[in-house]
């Protein structure tokens, strides 16, 4: 007969994804060792096999769960019938927020997908996709003349670089807010991407001068 699991399991099995993320993030996935996680998780090495056979399995979970809460609540926020650069700035405010102490796992994401194999990288690949074309549809909104041009995907990404890499240096203590830095991200796309792939102006030819006019 298979092992009833206790009403807590979810509980201590997120648990034991969040203290792993802090452990990867700050000492690297490669060296960390089943017994350093079921340390650092204040957990019995058998308990820990409990939910988890190897570290493999956590490091994929530990991203997953990631991605589908980040998934989660850009579905929440994101509503296409609103002003473009409303629906544009939501999203952006709700992916920050969502980042809101979860920085372990933000870097967990970027850093050690690597050392996953191929078909699970595939799959969080495909995760995070999904919350490219929700924000590349925003961005198109914002910047209609980009719509299925070779730009738009550039645009897209560089609001991600924005976004995603704010952990670097944003503190939640600092003087800039959440809510300040969707705006100015939103600001920074909306404005930024208004000259992009237009024609620039022709400059007029300089005036001559009595000098030149005479040299010819």
């Amino acid at each position: 007969m298979a092992r009833k699991r206790a009403n807590d399991y979810d509980d201590k099995r997120q648990a034991i994804l969040d203290r792993s993320a802090v452990l990867f993030s700050a000492h690297g996935y490669d060296r960390a060792s089943m017994n350093k996680i079921a340390e650092a998780c204040g957990v019995s090495k058998a308990n820990l096999y409990h939910y988890y056979k190897d570290k493999e399995g956590l490091l994929f979970d530990v991203i997953r769960f990631h991605l589908k809460e980040l998934l989660d609540v850009v579905e929440a926020a994101d509503n296409p019938e609103a002003p473009p650069e409303t629906r544009l700035h939501d999203l952006i405010a709700a992916l920050l927020e969502a980042y809101r102490d979860a920085d372990s796992q933000h870097n967990v994401q970027i850093s050690s997908m690597r050392f996953l194999p191929k078909e699970r990288q595939a799959e969080l690949k495909g995760m995070e996709r999904e919350l490219v074309t929700t924000f590349s549809a925003a961005v198109a909104g914002v910047a209609p003349h980009l719509k299925g041009t070779k730009m738009l995907t550039p645009v897209t990404m560089s609001l991600f670089g924005m976004v995603n890499w704010h952990y670097l240096w944003f503190k939640n203590n600092g003087s800039v807010t959440r809510a300040e830095y969707a705006d100015l991200v939103t600001r920074l796309i909306s404005d930024g991407t208004r000259s992009v792939l237009k024609t620039p102006a022709k400059t007029a030819p300089p005036a001559k001068t009595k000098r030149t006019a005479a040299a010819e």
